[in-house]
């Protein structure tokens, strides 16, 4: 028999105050696409981490091919054949994307970069993956969706023969993931073998051979594909039956009304967008990727001084100044990047979690520590933040825990509206389920919900009807019992007549 392509043998990661893994040991084959599984927390991030060689095992070692192997660092892996595409982008947002596709060995002429060589390559790597992103572009002026791309055509391009993806499809829409997974199943046909971590059931059941499911950093099980159903596969994650809910705010008459856009325009990234949220009601906002929603949201939460239009909040006609002011007005908003704009890393988790309420936590102008840290605690026990002190620092934490904290801070605030933009990205199912249930409740007792999602399955099971995002401006409402998922991709790529859904 041929070694596998990778195997783990007891390894052992503990960082302060936590055991992110305890001796974890499974084989990969050559060739395949191996899923690993587990709820926020469980260690499957660090294992890739330690394979890729950003991190060191405490314990335990690594084989590749049959040949035992320790890196230093990511070099070194890569020197080995394996590369890691990031679930938080590890990139240079400074830099083009040439830049970043070659960076480490940048094409000269003589002593000078050669920029013609640089786009030549770079343009290589990105149409070997099917992405048509200009080279010349500043990765920080890209989508999520595009700089993942771009990470992804890194590590295709390396050549590497063992890629770790983690959770590459969290930040890209429907369209995007099914080229991905095109682009994995390609990669298998060349005997690249995949470590796949996602929390994503329709895709585990899709692409991988073989999935190994971690909980608390300790190995449950591993076995082929064919040998598992849904229910068994999220039962071993989370350690129980998850079931199945109906969201109750649905069955309600919803309320008054809440927020009323009109006429929002921003040339370039959306025109003429109205629309209206009630009291009682999640309206999801579907589109692909470069629609608008985003753009529109954040316009909404002051964010954009250059959108013009017209917003009403509880029928009073409001000029949305800022952030600080839509926060006043009632409004929340869960940002589709939780690093850049959902948190503040330098902060500990409980200062990330009373940000948006200090002032209500305050007397005289200095803040109340036993208040704020009741609000804190509060909202990590009915989240379930897996993080063993409030005051661990905001970095420290996985980013599904990281997405809870940002979601906390709002059900903090008691905001009247909230705008949530991919909410449960890179949330495990286990959480998910919590998080929907939350945003069921929210709805339930008054509140008026915008979803952004690009996972349909997400808008069609929660909203009570769905807005339609193409090219900048609204083509089509469906209500909840006709939405479906093939006509609302129809209706994003302009290919239903929209009056027959509107």
């Amino acid at each position: 028999m041929t070694a596998p392509a990778v195997r783990f043998s007891g390894i052992t990661k503990r960082f302060p105050g936590v055991t992110a893994l305890s001796d974890v040991s499974f084989d990969v084959d050559e060739g395949s696409c191996h899923a690993v599984c587990g709820e926020n927390g469980a260690g499957k991030s660090t294992l890739g981490k330690i394979l890729s060689g950003l991190i060191s095992p405490d314990a335990g070692s690594i084989a590749l091919h049959g040949r035992a192997v320790r890196f230093e660092s990511p070099r070194d892996a890569l020197q080995a054949g394996v590369a890691m595409v990031h679930q938080e982008l590890a990139l240079c947002e400074n830099m083009t994307v040439a830049e970043n596709l070659c960076l480490g060995a940048l094409p000269s002429k003589r002593t000078f970069v050669s920029r013609a060589r640089l786009h030549e390559r770079a343009r290589a790597l990105l149409a070997e993956i099917g992405a048509d992103t200009d080279p010349a572009r500043r990765l920080g002026g890209l989508t999520v969706a595009e700089q993942q791309r771009v990470q992804i055509a890194a590590a295709v391009g390396s050549g590497a023969r063992v890629i770790v993806f983690d959770e590459p499809s969290s930040s890209l829409a429907e369209a995007d993931a099914l080229r991905l997974y095109e682009l994995i199943g390609q990669l298998k046909r060349r005997g690249v073998t995949i470590l796949y971590v996602s929390h994503r059931m329709h895709e585990i059941f899709r692409l991988a051979d073989a999935v190994t499911v971690l909980r608390d950093g300790r190995h449950v099980s591993t076995d082929p594909i064919g040998a598992l159903d849904e229910a068994t596969l999220v039962q071993r994650m989370i350690g129980r039956k998850l079931e199945q809910y109906f969201p109750a705010h649905v069955g309600g008459a919803r309320g008054k009304e809440l927020l009323r856009v009109e006429g929002l325009t921003h040339r370039g990234r959306f025109e003429d967008v109205s629309f209206a949220v009630h009291a009682g009601e999640v309206v999801g906002l579907a589109g692909l990727v470069g629609a608008g929603r985003s753009e529109v949201a954040q316009a909404l939460f002051g964010l954009d001084p250059d959108a013009t239009g017209t917003v009403h909040l509880s029928g009073k006609r409001a000029r949305v100044r800022s952030p600080r002011h839509a926060m006043q007005l009632g409004l929340g908003f869960v940002p589709e990047d939780r690093k850049r704009q959902g948190l503040v890393l330098s902060l500990v988790c409980r200062e990330n979690t009373t940000l948006p309420t200090l002032e209500r936590l305050s007397r005289y102008g200095w803040i109340q520590g036993r208040r704020e840290r009741a609000v804190a605690r509060q909202f990590f026990e009915r989240l379930g933040v897996r993080a063993n002190l409030i005051d661990a620092g905001t970095s420290s934490l996985s980013g599904g825990n990281q997405q809870k904290l940002v979601l906390a801070k709002w059900l903090a605030a008691e905001s009247r509206v909230l705008i949530l933009d991919e909410p449960t990205r890179g949330v495990d199912v286990g959480a998910k389920a919590e998080l929907h249930a939350w945003i069921d409740r929210l709805a339930s007792n008054g509140a008026g919900i915008l979803l952004i999602s690009s996972e349909l399955p997400e808008l069609l099971n929660l909203s009570s009807r769905i807005l339609v995002l193409r090219a900048g401006r609204i083509t089509g409402e469906v209500p909840r019992d006709r939405a479906t998922q093939d006509l609302l991709l129809r209706l994003m790529a302009g290919l239903t007549n929209t009056e027959a859904v509107a």
